[in-house]
């Protein structure tokens, strides 16, 4: 996906055994997707990081949503079942972990990377795409908070200064 792209249709099944369709967040001013997973380490750096986010911007109708793409035949680790773990380690129910099993969704959005975040405004129109922050291996030495920034711009309806920035971290485990 481009910058100013819309959102694309999905429906995908959440650790919590319902269906969510794009639709599900349509009353949110703005939806940021993170496709990552339980496998890769440094998306496993960013997690509490994703949760602390859900929390702050949940008072301003902002989504949060994760999705894992990767093929769990080659990692078990991301399969469904260890997916309900891993939000049960997070303790932390309320949050919408997605299972791509299909790899339909990463594929149309052209997700690379976990983790990587897609940033929508209130019209669905992508307006962020990248990286987290500048330092993944140490949350305390985070110099610039690149998703954040975006979201407060993007919930203020200011033009993000830097709309995409290459993602960092481990490639989707595509299925053969």
């Amino acid at each position: 996906m481009n910058i100013g792209d819309k959102l694309i249709n999905f429906k995908l099944q959440a650790t919590n055994g319902e269906w969510y369709s794009n639709f599900a967040f349509a009353d949110k001013y703005a939806l940021c997707i993170i496709f990552t997973c339980n496998s890769c380490e440094i998306s496993k750096a960013y997690w509490t990081r994703i949760i602390r986010l859900f929390d702050h911007y949940e008072e301003d109708n902002m989504a949060v949503v994760a999705i894992n793409s990767n093929d769990a035949d080659q990692k078990s680790e991301d399969s469904y079942e260890e997916m309900k773990k891993q939000i049960a380690r997070l303790k932390h129910d309320s949050f919408v972990y997605l299972h791509d099993a299909n790899q339909v969704v990463a594929k149309q959005m052209g997700a690379t990377k976990n983790p990587e975040v897609f940033l929508f405004n209130s019209k669905r129109e992508l307006v962020y795409k990248g990286v987290i922050d500048d330092n993944w291996e140490n949350e305390t030495q985070v110099m610039m908070a690149y998703l954040e920034d975006a979201i407060e711009y993007c919930l203020d309806g200011i033009d993000i200064d830097y709309p995409e920035l290459p993602a960092v971290g481990c490639d989707i485990i595509w299925k053969k």
